[in-house]
Formats: structure tokens, C-alpha cells, sequence
């Protein structure tokens, strides 16, 4: 998701106490942060924040960390969470290919991908999804053990289902058009509430080798 400059955005990532700094320093003791024992669950590009935050609001025996790379979205979606009073989130500036410096193995129990760029126009580009085998390796030497995934890109949804199939993830509750689906708790972000009015919603969960194998 790209967003023009806001004015407000360097006050809000400087002051907004949802936004963690030195979180390197965290690594492998994220729940000194939350100061709870609780799960962990991690979005990665949270955009302007309305999932996270309702997710947060829904949910609170949960932790919640949103990962975002752009520091303008960041601001926007900390900003929503401090005035939606969300419960226990934080916010991360930082690109997934660096997560390893951030978590170590069994620190997340739940990864949230909500429509990420589907890099469509090159085939050599598709490393760089999500969902791709490599991030996929990269979730598993975490340890992650469930993945929630949805998109409006059905190029991007096939694709990841093959890259699932390649590693042997176990894949479940797939929906081919979410909105029109029997899921009652389904939170929309930004994106979704524009888009969906022009197509479908996918959705799936996801699960690497050593966890579904006790599911």
C-alpha cells in the first residue's frame, strides 16, 4: 500500500508509545514488552491499521505485533490503534526479510498476511511474494505455526496455494469468495471494504509440516 506524505506522520512516529524502538534489543523477549505470557500474533504490512486494531479490540487475551515497512503507513495505522484504544498491540518499522532480528523460534503463534503486493507483472519477481517458498522456509525456522491469508488477487492466491503444496504446508478453511462465505467474525481491512464491491475476497489458513502434523 503506498500513501502520500502526511504532515502529522514524524510527530506520531516519535511520540506514539505503540511503536516500539530498539526493538533488536527484544529479540527472543517480545513478552517482556507486553509484560504477559500470552500468544503472539504477528501481521505483516499492517496498513492503515483497521485489522490489527479490531483484531486487538477483539481479542484481548491476545498480544498483538503489526510488522510494516513504510514509515508513513506505520504512523496512520498506530495512530488508529491509539484512538481506537486498541489493547495490547505495538507496531514494528521494519521489513519482513529482517525478521529473524527480531524473533526467534516459537515467538509467534499466529502470522497474518492481508492482501501483500502480488507482484504479477514479472515471473521473476514472485520471489518476492509473501507467500513464496522462500518466506515460507523463512516462517518455518520460526516456528509459526498457523497462517492466515487473504487477497482479491486470484493469480496471487493460486500461486500461493502451489507454493503451500511445494512445502508441504497443510492448507484449510479455503473460501473463493470470503464475503459471500458462512464466516461470521471475518474483520475487513482498508483495502478490503474498497475493493471487494469489484470482485471476490480468498482467504485460507495455513499450516507448516511440523504443526499440522498434531492438528
Amino acid at each position: 500500500m503506498r500513501m502520500r506524505k502526511k504532515k502529522w506522520a514524524a510527530g506520531e512516529l516519535i511520540e506514539n508509545p505503540r511503536i516500539l524502538r530498539d526493538a533488536e534489543d527484544y529479540k527472543g523477549r517480545m513478552t517482556e514488552i507486553f509484560t504477559n505470557n500470552r500468544p503472539i500474533h504477528l501481521e505483516i504490512g499492517c496498513g492503515k491499521g483497521r485489522f490489527i486494531s479490531e483484531t486487538s479490540r477483539r481479542n484481548p487475551d491476545i498480544n498483538y505485533i503489526a510488522m510494516e515497512r513504510e514509515a508513513v503507513i506505520l504512523a496512520a495505522a498506530s495512530r488508529k490503534a491509539r484512538e481506537s484504544k486498541a489493547n495490547a498491540l505495538i507496531f514494528l518499522l521494519a521489513d519482513v526479510k529482517d525478521i529473524k532480528e527480531y524473533f526467534k523460534a516459537g515467538d509467534i503463534s499466529r502470522l497474518y498476511i492481508n492482501f501483500c503486493d502480488p507482484w504479477p507483472t514479472k515471473k521473476k519477481r514472485a520471489r518476492r511474494r509473501l507467500t513464496h517458498e522462500g518466506f515460507l522456509q523463512l516462517y518455518e525456522s520460526l516456528k509459526i505455526p498457523e497462517l492466515f491469508f487473504k487477497t482479491d488477487n486470484r493469480i496471487l492466491f493460486e500461486a500461493s496455494i502451489e507454493s503451500f503444496s511445494r512445502q508441504k504446508w497443510l492448507v484449510q478453511n479455503v473460501s473463493l469468495d470470503l464475503h459471500k462465505s458462512d464466516m461470521k467474525d471475518n474483520i475487513m481491512t482498508e483495502y478490503e471494504e474498497k475493493f471487494s464491491p469489484h470482485g471476490p475476497i480468498y482467504r485460507l489458513e495455513a499450516y507448516p509440516p511440523n504443526s499440522h502434523m498434531i492438528l
